[in-house]
């Protein structure tokens, strides 16, 4: 299984719980240092507590499931806030 599938198998462990807040996410890239690039979308784009649910959900289930990931990063999350 190569990483994309890797982190792709750990989004759909906490994606029951954005689609249940009406957002998802995707993955964007994954770079050569190991860093995962996420498009936060629907409500998760948008929502003022997304920042917390990238840090505390996502980052940690990638993260976890998932070790040699460096960091997790939203590429929209900035302009959102």
């Amino acid at each position: 299984m190569n990483l994309t599938e890797q982190v792709e198998q750990a989004l759909e462990t906490i994606r029951p719980y954005l689609l249940a807040d009406g957002g998802d996410v995707a993955i964007e890239e994954i770079t050569e240092d190991k860093v995962v690039k996420l498009k936060l979308l629907g409500n998760c784009g948008s929502c003022k507590m997304s920042f917390m649910t990238m840090k505390a959900g996502i980052e940690q289930a990638i993260m976890k499931a998932v070790p040699e990931i460096t960091s997790v990063v939203s590429v929209n999350l900035a302009e959102e806030v």
